[in-house]
């Protein structure tokens, strides 16, 4: 590279020819015209991840690394990384506020999850149509695999809506031990509390006024509303559970989850499934199509 340099200045200094500036420095002409190939040994993997950056717009390089692995990419977090400052990737990051620590019982860091089905966690999340009415997301999850078990939506949803969508769930993969929740009027309603009661579900309501005693419900909220109630303009409730419903699926079979070493909540809890002994928590609650036509019933009365 420097006697590519010197006889380009020996040319522009001694206005002589290129051969002639060659030949005093001995240097090989062909050289003067030989261009460096560099392979871009990067730019396949650089694709996908600009790939996987526009269709999960809200994930950064560590979520991106695990999906790349879902792919099959045999690939290092810390390559990923610099690439991923390199074409500029980063998400933009909030600012976070320091909150305090609640002390109440039910809190969900005092009272854990021990097993799957043991403790579920339910919550609303309020958005609007572009016509500006309001839409109410109710949001169930399973605390100890993080599975999003339901996201009913509607323009309101009463307790006598929250039974309907547990009795559905309770049918479907039994009743857990323990039911985490606000002090919402939906959640400390009495009918809620005496159905549930009858199913032999504890309720765990959390101190008034410290929402992160319910951290689950919180995290999972955030991510819901991140990545997909601000980004989407619904235009009616029917188009708001159609992509609800795709976006919980995504979320329990596809999106890698950080709390569970990147596995997805679906892969997480089909482990579970396999290596729990018989006797780790209460077996599953059985339901016949008639005791769960005369629960529906009594949820309509």
């Amino acid at each position: 590279m420097r006697r590519r340099k010197a006889v380009v200045h020996v040319e522009g200094t001694t206005d002589v020819s290129e051969r002639r500036a060659c030949s005093v420095l001995r240097q090989p002409r062909a050289t003067q015209r030989y261009q460096v190939k560099r392979i871009d040994k990067d730019k396949e993997l650089i694709a996908a991840m600009r790939r996987l950056a526009r269709k999960y717009p809200r994930y950064g390089y560590r979520m991106i690394t695990a999906k790349l692995r879902q792919e099959g990419w045999q690939v290092n977090r810390k390559r990923v990384q610099r690439l991923w400052r390199k074409e500029g990737l980063q998400v933009p990051q909030r600012r976070k506020r320091r909150r305090s620590t609640g002390t109440a019982e039910n809190a969900c860091h005092v009272s854990r999850a021990l097993f799957r089905n043991d403790v579920w966690t339910y919550d609303f999340v309020d958005d609007r149509t572009v016509d500006s009415r309001g839409l109410k997301f109710l949001t169930v999850i399973d605390e100890y695999t993080r599975e999003a078990l339901a996201i009913e939506v509607s323009r309101s949803i009463r307790s006598a809506d929250v039974i309907a969508v547990l009795e559905r769930l309770f049918a479907l993969r039994g009743a857990p031990r323990y039911i985490r929740s606000d002090n919402g009027p939906e959640f400390i309603a009495e009918a809620l509390k005496v159905w549930l009661s009858d199913r032999k579900v504890e309720t765990r309501y959390i101190e008034p006024g410290c929402p992160w005693e319910n951290g689950y419900a919180e995290s999972f909220n955030s991510r819901f509303r991140d990545e997909l109630l601000d980004r989407e303009l619904f235009y009616s409730v029917a188009e708001a559970r159609v992509l609800a419903q795709r976006w919980r699926v995504e979320y329990n079979n596809e999106r890698p989850h950080s709390s569970l070493g990147y596995m997805t909540p679906a892969a997480f809890a089909t482990e579970c499934i396999a290596s729990a002994p018989a006797s780790v928590g209460p077996a599953p609650r059985q339901y016949t199509t008639e005791n769960v036509l005369n629960s529906l019933l009594q949820c309509g009365t």
